[in-house]
């Protein structure tokens, strides 16, 4: 049976669809056949990041496909190792299908309350209201600034919830955007030390699932 890993949010803008094109190259990397799964039917962003990888001709090669439901990309899910879920923008009664679903569901966040309070309703929700076990909710902390203090709030803010936080984060650097603007993702950026901070969250991540799916 495939890996799966989802990615949601509550709201936009917290790096959703960054952290599930990083964790797709990132196992792809590694020689997994890997699918993407974008859910934006409204602005595919995915799937357009995806075109101009294409374009550019970058290795390894990752597939990305649009779906409309979740039970429609289940459906070829086991024609690859790992189906990556990339959300839609904002949480539905499709996210608690697509968390039943998979073996970890990941919901990056920023660092301010606006970010952090609405991350951990989604979580409180999929988990009381939806069964979803807390060992398969992770946090992965994105758009994070100079502020060693407010990083390290934040990591205390989560502590204090139930749910795992992966360990790496993403910081808000204009080189991880204009990657993505060629159609790279956050580990194949050229600075070296930018490259080997998003690999830190990309292999929590893909260390995360597949100790999940082995259990």
């Amino acid at each position: 049976m495939a890996l799966r890993i989802g990615f949601a949010t509550q709201k936009g803008g917290p790096g959703k669809s960054t952290c599930a094109r990083g964790t797709a190259v990132g196992f792809a990397q590694n020689k997994w056949a890997v699918k993407l799964a974008d859910f934006d039917l409204n602005q595919s962003t995915s799937t357009r990041w995806h075109q101009r990888r294409l374009q550019r001709g970058h290795q390894p090669e990752v597939a990305v496909e649009q779906f409309g439901s979740i039970a429609h990309a289940l459906a070829r899910a086991d024609d690859y190792d790992v189906m990556i879920f990339d959300g839609a923008p904002l949480a539905s009664k499709s996210t608690a299908t697509m968390a039943e679903a998979c073996d970890l569901l990941v919901i990056p966040t920023g660092l301010s309350v606006d970010d952090l309070d609405p991350a951990v309703e989604l979580a409180d929700a999929l988990h009381h209201k939806h069964g979803i076990p807390l060992e398969r909710i992770a946090f992965a902390l994105n758009h994070v600034g100079d502020s060693q203090a407010e990083l390290e709030e934040a990591r205390e803010y989560l502590s204090q919830k139930p749910y795992h936080v992966l360990d790496g984060y993403l910081a808000q650097k204009v080189s991880y955007s204009r990657a993505m603007d060629v159609g790279l993702s956050v580990i194949e950026v050229s600075h070296k030390g930018l490259r080997a901070q998003a690999e830190q969250l990309i292999s929590a991540i893909i260390q995360r699932a597949t100790a999940l799916q082995s259990k």
